[in-house]
């Protein structure tokens, strides 16, 4: 295997890990819980990219599927898929998916960087918030005040992080990620 993929299979594993310590830093706020995963999930796309962005966050989803307990209150479990959080859970695959996509084709930019991470955030709503409508059986007008209001400042903050962050770790993580040139 080539050195260069399993520094990507590091750096891959090392942000699932993140992403799993951002669920242990929880407030428990009604069906959804604020959390720091959204940080990780972007910053996965960001420095990662679309494929390895996304294989990151499909670790994480995996391993909490087979019942480790890295989502929000330390729990694990396949239910978790079909409980109120299930949208969000699958938003984060799909945001770290977009959020690489944009950011890798578009020279690092500051101005698509905070694109890419909006639209990531977006993503998860965007997923998240119609799952929590139909399997809480809340009206639209419920489901958008109970899975998206008390989030967006928070999710802005998180956003912004993960922009700085990325313009900070960026030149090290690409450096590594380089192909040697001898």
């Amino acid at each position: 295997m080539p050195v260069r993929q399993l520094q990507y299979m590091a750096y891959a594993s090392l942000m699932a890990a993140l992403t799993a310590v951002g669920a242990y830093v929880h407030i428990p706020f009604g069906p959804i819980p604020i959390v720091l995963q959204n940080l990780f999930v972007l910053l996965a796309g960001l420095l990662l990219g679309s494929r390895w962005g996304a294989i990151s966050i499909g670790i994480y989803l995996l391993v909490g599927a087979i019942g480790i307990p890295v989502f929000a209150g330390a729990k694990g479990g396949i239910a978790h898929f079909i409980g109120p959080t299930g949208g969000y859970l699958v938003g984060f695959l799909l945001a770290s998916y977009i959020v690489g996509f944009i950011s890798e084709h578009a020279q690092r930019r500051l101005s698509i960087d905070i694109l890419a991470v909006t639209l990531g955030s977006v993503a998860v709503y965007l997923l998240g918030v119609p799952w929590l409508k139909v399997v809480a059986g809340l009206s639209w007008g419920k489901a958008l005040s109970v899975g998206v209001l008390p989030f967006l400042v928070g999710d802005a903050i998180k956003a912004c992080a993960a922009v700085m962050l990325a313009r900070m770790l960026r030149p090290v993580v690409t450096r590594q990620l380089e192909p040697a040139t001898t």
